[in-house]
């Protein structure tokens, strides 16, 4: 008894000193973004207008592709003064063939085919591939990129084109966010994804790019040869937007913006299963070990232990049934934290409605968070239909 007396006051004192810690980094980032202020186009525009390159990697999304491409094309913005150019990476359904049935309508729209310039089975970042194709390609002088599941909103390329006028960056993060599907699975993903993308802008807010997402980003296509394109990062399957970032954030300092509107915010809808999340984030977990920001490492292991401590919790009240209430508590101490954070950037995403959800994601969330971190470590995943390790 007293051995188990001992373990429970050591795994309390332990999970204080998480929760604490944790807690103090989540009021932290409720700070940074309450310090945000949404962006003004105002009259900042360059003449002649920038001309973009928008660039949407596909693969197998012949479900989706079209509404992808139509949102493309209703921009508020010259359609002379941009093109599209979708990639398709070996699709084996009819992707290519409603691209090329919308072409024949749209001009600014061209297909790419990576079975014309590299074999299947030959590459391990076949993503990258597909951007660096297409950038060789491109008349543009700004790279845009999103994904062929994501509906990007009118004022999309002005907001792109004002920013680059306002502050001359080089490179260019925005906003994205998941549509809810009714699934329960579906309202997970949708705060999970809420909450790293109010981190996103938090951190933009403190003074630090650390996160980004390549469904809604803009960069100059010189900084991008400038770089090297992706070398150095070709070998992962993952990593064509913050590893890139990284890129460009060693090469040209502070030149980097976050476009901070809800004007500029990109849908896509989330994983249709639990499966194909885990594999998500597995694959996004995939990238931590490469990430150059200690900052950002050291928040990860944080959130990392402070979960996987909450986890051997669970485990272990299976079989001392009182180490559950500080299980208990120490969730409850995570929830709130977390949910002073979640208020503002659910308003500012209009979706204040899902956090009634958010306390009973909490049990799947520690799941997952220690699961998806380990096999992004040590494990592989499928993508797309592919195996990586």
């Amino acid at each position: 008894m007293i051995f188990f007396a001992v373990m429970e006051l050591w795994y309390l004192l332990t999970g204080v000193i998480f929760a604490a810690l944790y807690s103090g980094l989540i009021w932290l980032y409720r700070l940074w973004f309450n310090r945000l202020k949404p962006f003004e186009p105002g009259n900042h525009l360059l003449q002649p207008p920038v001309f973009f390159s928008v660039i949407v990697p596909a693969r197998n999304e012949s479900e989706v592709i079209e509404a992808c491409l139509q949102s493309i094309l209703q921009q508020q913005y010259p359609s002379a003064s941009y093109e599209v150019i979708v990639v398709d990476d070996f699709s084996t359904d009819d992707t290519a063939d409603k691209v090329l049935k919308l072409a024949a309508s749209y001009p600014q729209i061209q297909l790419l085919s990576l079975k014309d310039f590299y074999k299947d089975g030959s590459q391990l970042a076949y993503k990258k591939k597909a951007i660096e194709l297409a950038i060789s390609k491109s008349q543009g002088s700004w790279i845009v990129t999103t994904d062929a599941d994501c509906i990007v909103p009118p004022l999309w390329l002005h907001h792109f084109h004002a920013m680059i006028a306002k502050e001359n960056p080089v490179f260019i993060a925005a906003p994205v966010m998941f549509t809810n599907n009714g699934k329960f699975s579906g309202i997970f993903q949708l705060l999970d994804f809420l909450s790293l993308q109010g981190i996103t802008a938090a951190a933009v807010s403190a003074g630090s790019h650390t996160m980004c997402n390549g469904a809604n980003l803009a960069y100059s296509k010189q900084a991008f040869e400038k770089v090297g394109r992706f070398s150095g990062i070709d070998h992962l399957a993952s990593g064509d937007d913050m590893l890139l970032m990284y890129k460009m954030k060693r090469a040209f300092g502070h030149r980097l913006s976050y476009l901070f509107s809800f004007q500029s915010v990109v849908l896509t809808a989330p994983m249709p299963n639990w499966k194909q999340f885990l594999h998500q984030r597995i694959r996004w977990a995939s990238k931590a070990s490469y990430y150059e920001d200690k900052g950002m490492l050291l928040v990860l292991w944080l959130v990392y232990l402070f979960n996987a401590t909450l986890f051997g919790g669970l485990i272990a009240s299976l079989f001392y049934p009182e180490l559950f209430y500080n299980v208990l508590l120490l969730t409850g101490i995570k929830t709130f934290a977390e949910l002073s954070f979640m208020l503002p950037v659910a308003h500012f995403f209009r979706m204040q409605k899902y956090l009634l959800y958010f306390p009973l994601m909490q049990p799947f969330h520690i799941v997952y968070t220690v699961v998806a971190g380990w096999l992004g470590k040590f494990g592989s995943y499928q993508w797309k239909s592919r195996r990586v390790q």
